[in-house]
C-alpha cells in the first residue's frame, strides 16, 4: 500500500532526524519519543498502523511517593485517519540502562474512518519498557489501551503496541 510506504518513510525520516539535530553540550531536559506500531491489534476487523509523537520536559518531574512523575503531551495518527492526542503523566524507573515508564493520559480521540471508540474522551493507560543505547537516547517496546471508561455509548476499547525511539534534547 502506498500509505504503508509513506509511514516508513516518516518514520525513517523523524529517527534520523534525531540522530542529526544538533546538540549542545548543557543537560538536556526535553525529550521527545517518536513511535510506529500497530493499532487496535486484538480486533482483526480493525487493526491498523499506527505513528505517533510525544514530549516530556524533564524539568517538571517531580519526585513523588510512587517515584519521578512527569507530565507528557503527545499525539498518534493511524492509517485509517483516526487521531488521538493527549496529556498526562508519566512515571520513570531506571533500572541500570533499562527504563520502565507506566502513564496515564486523558485525549481527544477523532475517529476518521477508524474503529468507533464510542466518545471522543478516551482514556490512555500505557506500559513502556526502553533500554538505554547512546547518551541521550533510548529505544523500546510499547503498550497500551484506550477506552472511554463507560463515558460513551459503548465502550470497546483498543490496544495497541509501538516500537519507540526517545531522544533528549
Amino acid at each position: 500500500m502506498k500509505i504503508n510506504n509513506l509511514l516508513k518513510k516518516v518514520i525513517l525520516a523523524v529517527a534520523l532526524g534525531a540522530f542529526i539535530l544538533p546538540a549542545n553540550s548543557e543537560e538536556k531536559n526535553t525529550e521527545y519519543s517518536f513511535y510506529s506500531g500497530k493499532f487496535d491489534f486484538s480486533d482483526e476487523g480493525k487493526v491498523t498502523s499506527v505513528i505517533g509523537i510525544q514530549h516530556q520536559n524533564e524539568e517538571l518531574n517531580r519526585d513523588t511517593f510512587l517515584g519521578n512523575l512527569s507530565p507528557i503531551t503527545g499525539a498518534m495518527f493511524m492509517q485509517n485517519s483516526a487521531s488521538y492526542i493527549y496529556t498526562g503523566v508519566q512515571a520513570q524507573y531506571k533500572l541500570g540502562k533499562l527504563n520502565f515508564n507506566p502513564s496515564f493520559t486523558p485525549g481527544l480521540y477523532g475517529q476518521g474512518n477508524g474503529k468507533d471508540l464510542g466518545s471522543v474522551v478516551e482514556f490512555k493507560t500505557e506500559l513502556q519498557l526502553t533500554v538505554d543505547l547512546f547518551e541521550n537516547s533510548e529505544f523500546g517496546l510499547k503498550y497500551n489501551h484506550i477506552s472511554n471508561a463507560d463515558l460513551g455509548d459503548n465502550n470497546p476499547g483498543a490496544n495497541s503496541y509501538m516500537l519507540n525511539f526517545l531522544k533528549r534534547f
